[in-house]
């Protein structure tokens, strides 16, 4: 999990290569803007609907952790996270 670096405080967690390039070649012919495919995801106890982005540098997908995620589940910068998703 990273924290972005301007000053909105948002942190993003990368999927590995494999599992990003499966969703794409399941799912990419149906992204939304910005190349966005609609997920819930599950990290912990805590679910919630959002959207994954592709990150061309890391040749892979991103999401954002919200707040309130990051505090029911004890995150911060540097974590590594098991993050479940369902593509809906």
């Amino acid at each position: 999990m990273v924290r972005w670096k301007g000053a909105s405080g948002w942190h993003f967690a990368t999927l590995p290569v494999k599992p990003a390039a499966l969703i794409k070649a399941r799912f990419g012919a149906t992204a939304r803007g910005w190349g966005s495919i609609r997920v819930r995801i599950r990290v912990g106890d805590t679910e919630w609907d959002t959207s994954l982005f592709p990150d061309r540098r890391a040749k892979s997908y991103l999401f954002a952790i919200k707040a309130a995620v990051r505090k029911a589940e004890d995150l911060s910068h540097g974590d590594t996270i098991t993050a479940h998703i369902h593509v809906m």
